[in-house]
């Protein structure tokens, strides 16, 4: 099951975190993979690692706030490939300050990568979909998303807004057979997640879910895995939660 040999992979935050991670499974699985991503230090040294599970591998240096260079850059993907099967937004930053004193340039940038910069992606995608005949798309949100988190005020609101976009593009792409759903973490174990959350504060976050830890990289993976699969054709418009039972009502 999940036999994506055949497919092309776009993942945007390709060189790192979450975004390698998902490279890496969806290689696994037998996809070739587009990494794009803003740090071409990494970029290659990536490409290389997620090659070593056998399948076609390549790099796409590219700015997701920039729409026009966006849409040449798949456009050149679909014109060299001849398709695009999956794309997995994952580029994303934080910016985590108290709701009263959010600096405007924080706010944009936040807004600008996580929200706009993948409307960009999906955009371009659509209609190369569109014209195939099939197409997964996979945005990454976040429980923050679901939950309030301090400090949190800028980030929530971009993963937020994922959920209109993806319903937005399920709705109207389904028909043409082209899915579209998120997928919210809790904390995942990155170097910037290890970061980010060492010491009290992140051990009094675990004590909050219910699995008691965060969710490793290549649990997100996984789930990405099954959605880009033909197996998850039915799934359309959903948010897979992988959080340990954070969210949970």
């Amino acid at each position: 099951m999940f036999d994506l040999t055949g497919r092309l992979a776009l993942v945007t935050g390709g060189a790192s975190g979450l975004g390698e991670a998902i490279a890496h499974g969806l290689a696994r699985q037998g996809a070739d993979v587009v990494l794009a991503d803003l740090n071409e230090a990494r970029l290659d040294a990536v490409a290389q690692d997620v090659g070593r599970h056998g399948r076609t591998v390549e790099t796409l240096l590219l700015d997701v706030t920039d729409r026009p260079a966006v849409t040449a850059a798949l456009d050149e993907v679909v014109a060299r490939h001849g398709r695009i099967d999956v794309v997995v937004n994952s580029a994303g930053v934080a910016a985590l300050d108290p709701v009263d004193s959010v600096p405007d340039a924080h706010w944009d940038l936040v807004l600008g990568v996580n929200l706009t910069g993948t409307f960009a992606v999906c955009r371009a995608a659509a209609s190369h979909m569109r014209r195939a005949g099939y197409g997964r798309i996979i945005n990454i949100a976040s429980q923050a998303a679901h939950v309030a988190l301090e400090h949190h005020a800028a980030y929530s609101a971009s993963k937020s807004g994922l959920f209109g976009l993806t319903s937005t593009l399920a709705r109207e792409l389904g028909p043409d057979g082209v899915t579209a759903n998120t997928i919210s973490p809790t904390v995942v174990m990155t170097d910037l997640g290890r970061k980010a959350w060492e010491g009290p504060h992140g051990e009094a976050h675990k004590a909050q879910i219910p699995a008691r830890r965060f969710a490793e990289p290549e649990e997100i993976a996984a789930a990405a895995v099954f959605l880009a699969s033909t197996e998850a054709a039915m799934v359309n418009g959903a948010d897979l939660k992988v959080d340990g039972g954070f969210t949970v009502v």
